[in-house]
């Protein structure tokens, strides 16, 4: 399965420590059966609203492929380790299957337009 997880760390981190962090979730991961397609450090962004009386996070964005075991040791890691202040991994579908369900979405709302659009038969009375 394919998944997206985005983690924000303390501003007040070293990028060293990010980076870090970072080697030891990508250990997890590969250890689990996984495998990371795209890593990427996003940097220092402002957050919108405080998180643990941050107003900073930097952050870090992973895609990632591996079975649901991997995906609850990696959240483990993150709730275990205090500099990282939020986290959220996201199952993502593949863009085939995603596309039929969309195409499938509007064929099932064409036809009930369709329906909805035909005359309906009135009922007639005894006495015509």
């Amino acid at each position: 399965m394919g998944y997206e997880c985005t983690f924000i760390c303390s501003p007040e981190l070293e990028t060293a420590k990010v980076e870090e962090l970072t080697a030891k979730a990508s250990k997890i991961i590969e250890a689990s059966g996984g495998t990371i397609k795209n890593l990427q450090q996003l940097g220092k962004k402002k957050l919108a609203y405080n998180i643990k009386k941050f107003r900073e996070g930097i952050y870090v964005y992973m895609e990632i492929d591996g079975p649901g075991s991997m995906v609850s040791s990696l959240e483990t890691f993150f709730k275990v380790n205090d500099p990282v202040i939020r986290f959220l991994t996201v199952k993502v579908e593949p863009k085939k299957k995603l596309a039929a369900k969309k195409a499938e979405a509007k064929a099932k709302a064409a036809e009930k337009t369709e329906t909805a659009n035909e005359p309906a038969e009135l009922p007639t009375t005894a006495a015509e």
